[in-house]
C-alpha cells in the first residue's frame, strides 16, 4: 500500500470491501499453512476480517464504513503507530496476492475513500507452480517442510491404477446433446434484469473497451496436438509473463485464436527453453497481418465493383446526374493536353462533374494504361476518396508533370498524396483546389529558396589572382635614328662593364 502521508489513511477515513468468492475448507486450510508462515498470523487475521464484511453466503460488496471500526475489533490504537501496522499488513497481503487496494477521490468532500478487493488463495496446483511464492516459503519454513506440506495437500493416485492414464478414453457427453434450449425467443426482459443485478466488475484502466485478451483454454484447445511446439505451448499455462507477451502481440496485429496458433506452431518461435522470441513472432505476425490486408483491400475492390455494377443497371435510362457549379475563385488552370479540347469553363466542369474514368480516357489518346486504373481504383473503392477530389489529384498529376520536373507518376507517389489528402481530411471540390495551390506554394518557395542558395553558393565572383595589365603592339613601330641607336648601344656597353667590375 503506497501511502505518502498518514493524514491520508485515518480511522476517520470511510472504506468497503469486495469479494466474488467463498472459501472453502482447502481454502482455509491454505491461509493457515501456506500464507500464514509467509505474512504473519495478524495479517492473515487482517484478511479473515475483511472477509467477514460480507455475509459468507453471498458475494459483492459490503457497507460503507469508518476505518475505525477495523482498528478497534483488530485491537489497534487509532495512531501514527496503528496506522503503520495496518498499513504493513495489508501490504504484505498485497505481496502475496491476497488483497488489492484502492483509494479513490471523493470531489464532494474532498477526500479519499478505499476499497479493499480480496482474491482467493490459490489452489495448491497453482501455488506451487508459482516460483517467487514458493521460494518466500522454502525462506520461511525451509525445504524440508514445503515438501512435506506439498504432500500433505496432495492425495496420490493409487498404485494399482498408476499407469492406466494412457488407456483412458472420454465418454462423458456433452450438454447440447442431453439438454434443449429455446433459441427462437429471445427474452430480452430477462436479460436486462440478469445486466441490472450482475455481480460482475471493470477494472479502472482498460486498454480498450473490447480487448482481444486470449487465456490458456482457447489456445490449447485450437493448437496441433502433434506438432513439435505443444510442449512449450502447455508451459503457457502457469507462465503470466509469457501470456502477457503473446497478448501483446495479438493485440497489436489484431490476431484471431487461428492465426495465434498458426504462428506459435511455427519453427523458431521459441527458444530451446520453452520461451517465446518476440522479435520472431512480431515479424510473422506482421507478415499475416500485411498479407490479410492487402487480402481484405481485393475482395472489398471487387466487392464495390459489384455494388457499383448493379446501381448501374437498377439506375433509370432517363435519369439525369445533377451538374454542379464551380465558382470562379475555385477554378484551376487549363494544362497543356486539354487546351485544344475544351476551355476553361468545360474543363473545371468536367473536373466537379465527371467521373475520374471518363476524365483518365479525355488525357490518353487510346486506351488507358492498366496501372492507372488500378492506381485509381484503389483510391476510389479503398480510400474512399470523392470522385471530384480523385479528378483534382489527377489535375494536379498533370500540372506537376507539365512543370518539365523528373518526378515520376508511380503508384507509391500517388497514393502518397493521396493519403496526405485523407489525413488533412480533403473530401470536397473547393478544399481539394485549395489544397493542390497550397501545395504549389509551398513548392515555388522550395524552388525559389533553392535557386538563392545556389546564387550564393556559386554566383558570387571570388578573387583569384590580380589581372596583369598586357602591352599591346597596336601602335605602328617608330623609326629609330642613327645617333639614337649609338647612345642605346652605348648605354648597354656601360651596363655590361659595371655588371663585370661588380
Amino acid at each position: 500500500m503506497r501511502i505518502k502521508s498518514l493524514l491520508n489513511y485515518t480511522e476517520n477515513h470511510q472504506y468497503y470491501v469486495y469479494r466474488n468468492f467463498c472459501l472453502s475448507s482447502l481454502d482455509d486450510r491454505m491461509l493457515s499453512s501456506i500464507y500464514q508462515p509467509m505474512v504473519g498470523a495478524f495479517a492473515i487475521s487482517f484478511y479473515r476480517l475483511l472477509f467477514q464484511q460480507i455475509p459468507i453466503e453471498k458475494i459483492g460488496y459490503s457497507n460503507i464504513d469508518q476505518q475505525r471500526h477495523l482498528f478497534l475489533t483488530l485491537g489497534m490504537e487509532p495512531s501514527e503507530s496503528g496506522r503503520k501496522a495496518l498499513i504493513e499488513q495489508a501490504s504484505k497481503l498485497e505481496a502475496v496476492g491476497l488483497l488489492q487496494t484502492s483509494r479513490i477521490y471523493i470531489p464532494e468532500n474532498d477526500d479519499y475513500m478505499y476499497e479493499y478487493e480480496l482474491t482467493a488463495p490459490l489452489s495448491p496446483a497453482e501455488f506451487f507452480n508459482t516460483q517467487h511464492l514458493t521460494l518466500l516459503l522454502r525462506d520461511k519454513i525451509g525445504k524440508f517442510a514445503v515438501l512435506s506440506l506439498r504432500e500433505k495437500l496432495w492425495a496420490k493416485e493409487p498404485d494399482e491404477w498408476s499407469g492406466a492414464t494412457q488407456n483412458k478414453e472420454n465418454i462423458s457427453l456433452p450438454f447440447y446433446e442431453i439438454f434443449e434450449l429455446n433459441t427462437h425467443v429471445i427474452d430480452y426482459e430477462l436479460e436486462q434484469a440478469l445486466s441490472e443485478v450482475s455481480t460482475t466488475r471493470h477494472s479502472g484502466l482498460q486498454v480498450g473497451e473490447e480487448a482481444n485478451i486470449l487465456n490458456y483454454a482457447d489456445i490449447i484447445l485450437r493448437f496441433p496436438k502433434k506438432s513439435n511446439n505443444r510442449q512449450y505451448v502447455e508451459k503457457l499455462r502457469f507462465n503470466f509473463e509469457q501470456m502477457g507477451i503473446v497478448n501483446y502481440v495479438v493485440n497489436k496485429y489484431d490476431l484471431t485464436v487461428q492465426d495465434l496458433c498458426r504462428l506459435l506452431d511455427e519453427d523458431g518461435i521459441f527458444t530451446a527453453e520453452g520461451d517465446i522470441i518476440l522479435d520472431e513472432l512480431q515479424h510473422q505476425a506482421n507478415l499475416h497481418f500485411r498479407q490479410g490486408k492487402k487480402r481484405q483491400e481485393q475482395r472489398e475492390v471487387q466487392a464495390n465493383k459489384i455494388i457499383s455494377i448493379r446501381k448501374a443497371e437498377e439506375k433509370p435510362e432517363g435519369s439525369l446526374q445533377m451538374e454542379h457549379a464551380v465558382q470562379m475563385e475555385y477554378y484551376v488552370e487549363v494544362p497543356m493536353q486539354f487546351k485544344s479540347k475544351c476551355d476553361i469553363h468545360q474543363y473545371n466542369m468536367i473536373l466537379r462533374n465527371e467521373p475520374y474514368t471518363k476524365l483518365l480516357k479525355t488525357l490518353f489518346p487510346g486506351a488507358v494504361p492498366d496501372n492507372f486504373i488500378d492506381i485509381f481504383e484503389k483510391i476510389d473503392l479503398s480510400y474512399k476518396l470523392p470522385g471530384e477530389v480523385i479528378n483534382i489529384l489527377i489535375h494536379y498529376l498533370i500540372s506537376l508533370l507539365a512543370t518539365g520536373g523528373d518526378q515520376r507518376i508511380n503508384r507509391n507517389f500517388v497514393e502518397a498524396i493521396a493519403s496526405n489528402m485523407l489525413l488533412k481530411q480533403i473530401n470536397t471540390y473547393e478544399k481539394a483546389v485549395q489544397y493542390i495551390k497550397d501545395q504549389s506554394k509551398v513548392k515555388g518557395k522550395q524552388a525559389q529558396s533553392s535557386s538563392g542558395t545556389r546564387n550564393r553558393a556559386y554566383g558570387k565572383p571570388t578573387k583569384m589572382k590580380p589581372e596583369i595589365p598586357v602591352a599591346l603592339n597596336n601602335s605602328p613601330a617608330e623609326e629609330v635614328s642613327e645617333e639614337e641607336f649609338e647612345e642605346m648601344m652605348r648605354m648597354a656597353a656601360e651596363i655590361q662593364a659595371s655588371k663585370k667590375q661588380g
